[in-house]
């Protein structure tokens, strides 16, 4: 600060007494001479001061605590985000993992349709070699012989691709090769198990609470904003300039301090709306996240059902084939059938 401060001799006058005392001192101060003398230039230049302020809020209208939940709001967020993407990538390991075992299957499945093709066209060729069938049965059998070679070597190529995407995914140097085989469960449990499992523990529905709990918080920072603010403060000066107003000023201080807003224009109810708002916003998407999730879960479980139930189905068809194959090579092999209907 730079305004000149001065302290005259009038300034320190004693009050009017009626001892002869105080009339003399009185008389003496008010000689212009003496009160020349007695001026005083407290400050004529800049005091410089550097101090150290310190303030310490004990009541916000709950706006701290407020806003210490959003932040657990947000890192709530982020860590079921991150279990997202986790389970996002172990749907991708699953479906690539046995997408190899399934591939595998396949190839072994057409080398073995290979091989008897391979076994029918030679038989047909033997057969027309000694006028049994008709030339035009052999290039049938040469035909379908041709055509499992290449769905041999499809598959084969299938099975190349998924075992790089498989490798990819787990960042490994050599081609990855699974241990584990494909297996069929003899039942499924309830599905009410399932979809209570998904409602308690899908990442996604922990996230809409996260987001909730953030709006709540941005309630209770909008509504604090009506209440005062109560804080303690402290000042302590490290450095003062050699003056005599720097002198006189303290070296510290402390106290407390209410803040009462009057006039507000940041729109306070209507952030209070939008808050609310917001909460009834994810409420809704929560309600309705829960139902799509029941519905897809029930469907897929309504499929894999559905899947086992058509595998079950199927074994009677298998052990039908099996035995049809051991008829038509026992009539082969006495000359009551042709290699065509063996091997059709």
């Amino acid at each position: 600060m730079s305004t000149t401060i001065t302290i005259r001799s009038r300034s320190v006058s004693m009050p009017a007494s009626d001892s002869e005392i105080g009339k003399v001192i009185n008389n003496i101060v008010k000689d212009s001479a003496l009160n020349s003398a007695l001026t005083s230039t407290t400050a004529n230049r800049d005091a410089l001061t550097s101090s150290i302020r310190a303030i310490w809020p004990i009541f916000t209208g709950g706006r701290i605590s407020a806003a210490q939940d959003i932040a657990q709001g947000k890192t709530q967020e982020a860590k079921y985000m991150l279990a997202m993407m986790q389970q996002a990538k172990f749907e991708d390991l699953s479906r690539f993992y046995f997408g190899v075992v399934l591939a595998e299957k396949v190839v072994e499945t057409r080398k073995e349709v290979e091989a008897g093709l391979k076994r029918h066209y030679e038989d047909a060729v033997k057969l027309q070699q000694q006028g049994q069938i008709a030339k035009v049965e052999r290039l049938q059998a040469e035909s379908a012989y041709d055509k499992a070679k290449v769905d041999t070597q499809k598959s084969v190529r299938d099975l190349e691709i998924t075992q790089v995407a498989l490798t990819k995914l787990l960042q490994q140097s050599s081609t990855a090769v699974p241990t584990t085989k494909l297996f069929i469960n003899s039942s499924l449990p309830p599905m009410s198990s399932f979809i209570n499992k998904t409602l308690a523990s899908y990442p996604g529905l922990h996230i809409l609470d996260a987001k909730r709990k953030q709006a709540d918080g941005l309630i209770d920072v909008e509504k604090g904003k009506y209440y005062p603010e109560v804080y303690l403060y402290g000042d302590y000066n490290l450095y003062e300039s050699d003056s005599l107003a720097a002198k006189m000023a303290p070296d510290w201080a402390v106290g407390i301090g209410v803040s009462v807003p009057l006039i507000d224009s940041s729109g306070r109810s209507g952030k209070v709306k939008a808050a609310h708002s917001m909460v009834t916003q994810v409420n809704h998407l929560r309600a309705q996240a829960e139902q799509d999730l029941s519905v897809l879960v029930e469907k897929t479980y309504r499929e894999a059902n559905q899947a086992l139930e058509e595998y079950n189905g199927l074994k009677s068809s298998l052990a039908l084939a099996k035995e049809n194959i051991r008829l038509r090579e026992k009539a082969f092999s006495q000359g009551l059938s042709t290699s065509l209907m063996c091997r059709c």
